[in-house]
């Protein structure tokens, strides 16, 4: 590793356009990821229960739908142990261009997966295997989005909205999924089922494009680089940072069920709750979804700088506290089907989500040193996705099956705030700590 250059010093002024020039690049690479991501979840609560699982009675149908959309977060620990490995072995740059290659692929074969009508249950299979891929892609670009930017910043000041601007990835590409599928689902009318599913992923072969060029003209983060000109790199991160800090990863992923669990049943169970319980627009669904995604834009950067105004951890458990009580009011919205409230609800769910999203990459990243952040922080923040985001929507499904009231929502969202509660607590908060290598 000793052929990669020593970072050279920087002026102010330089180290302040590489770390905008990092920031947005990786803002630009996770935008496009999350969409293919979340394409898939607003399509499994629209339209695959039906036309991969058309003889299941529809509560089935749905829970057959969201256990395949489940598959994709049991990839994402698998994927970060395999991307975060290389990247701490090879550099965040070269990892970031193989993950978004691998998610980018996978989206657009999605589109071209045939119907139970056409293959029985081998489209179901192959559409399993696709989400698999998914999982793994995803998985493996959250740590270097992150790492790419946050490291720029360097210094001390500015760690929190550093590293929150890859995570507006999340929002822009939860909003670019669901205009993708409200404007087709408007071209295509009735044949939307048949055919006007497919193009929102076909269109991700132009994203791929787009995330090449993009992240191919972005430097190596500096952190990575001086440890490479030094020899530090260490031979086996993924194992190594399991086995010297497995509290730190363990209490990462606590931390995020709060924030992960509650944002699924935000943006992708409330389509099958919205439209099959509820009996709602899905067009009004899109809307509102879009709409607080927007409004992200704005509450996650702006979370970020508060984290480093009043510290990551103080912050982070204000939106676990305001997550859990808004559950109540968010089904109470719901219920009353009323169009404008029902829009409302959505809209501002995303605020208390926001709160802890913004501060956590950085809360998350901060407790590892810079030979195993990669691998660090993307396992812990990852083998969330097995515990809280993809069983979310299953659960709620079958306790919503089971007790008959959207209340079981609200309780669910609570109990998964209050495990964020105590897991912040214990974890270290590094917010005036120096972004040191070691």
């Amino acid at each position: 590793m000793s052929s990669t250059a020593q970072a050279p010093a920087l002026s102010p002024a330089e180290q302040r356009r590489m770390l905008t020039r990092a920031a947005l690049a990786a803002t630009i690479g996770t935008t496009i990821e999350w969409y293919d991501f979340f394409l898939y979840g607003t399509a499994t609560g629209l339209v695959f229960g039906t036309l991969f699982f058309p003889n299941a009675d529809p509560l089935v149908a749905t829970l057959n739908a969201f256990g395949v959309y489940a598959v994709g977060f049991v990839a994402r620990p698998i994927g970060a142990a395999i991307f975060g490995h290389f990247g701490d072995r090879i550099g965040r740059k070269s990892t970031l261009i193989a993950t978004l290659m691998l998610m980018g692929v996978a989206t657009v074969l999605v589109g071209v997966v045939p119907t139970y009508a056409t293959i029985g249950i081998w489209g179901a299979v192959i559409l399993t295997a696709l989400r698999f891929i998914q999982g793994v892609g995803v998985g493996g670009e959250w740590g270097g989005s992150v790492l790419m930017s946050m490291e720029w910043a360097g210094s001390k000041g500015g760690r929190g909205l550093a590293a929150s601007w890859p995570q507006m990835g999340v929002p822009a590409g939860l909003f670019t999924a669901n205009l993708a599928v409200l404007g087709f689902s408007a071209w295509s009318g009735d044949a939307f089922l048949v055919w006007g599913w497919r193009i929102p992923f076909l269109l991700s072969v132009v994203l791929i494009g787009v995330g090449l060029w993009i992240r191919l003209g972005v430097e190596e983060s500096p952190t990575f680089q001086r440890m490479a000109s030094e020899n530090r790199i260490e031979k086996t991160p993924a194992l190594t940072v399991v086995r010297q800090y497995p509290k730190e990863i363990l209490l990462s992923a606590l931390a995020r069920m709060g924030e992960q669990a509650p944002f699924y049943i935000f943006t992708a169970f409330v389509f099958s709750y919205g439209v099959g319980t509820l009996k709602l627009s899905r067009d009004l669904l899109l809307i509102a979804v879009m709409a607080g995604s927007a409004l992200s834009l704005v509450t996650v950067p702006l979370a970020g700088h508060l984290s480093d105004r009043f510290g990551r951890r103080r912050i982070y458990m204000l939106g676990a506290v305001l997550t859990g009580l808004y559950g109540f009011v968010y089904v109470g919205l719901l219920n009353t089907m009323s169009p404008a409230l029902v829009f409302i609800a959505i809209v501002v769910s995303l605020i208390p989500h926001d709160i802890m999203y913004g501060p956590q990459a950085a809360l998350i990243a901060e407790c590892f040193p810079g030979r195993l952040r990669y691998s660090g922080a993307s396992i812990g923040y990852q083998l969330a996705s097995v515990i809280a985001g993809g069983p979310a929507p299953l659960i709620v499904a079958y306790l919503l099956a089971q007790y008959k009231t959207g209340w079981v929502i609200a309780g669910f969202i609570l109990a998964c705030a209050i495990i964020s509660l105590i897991a912040t607590a214990l974890l270290p908060d590094n917010t005036d700590r120096h972004a040191a290598d070691d």
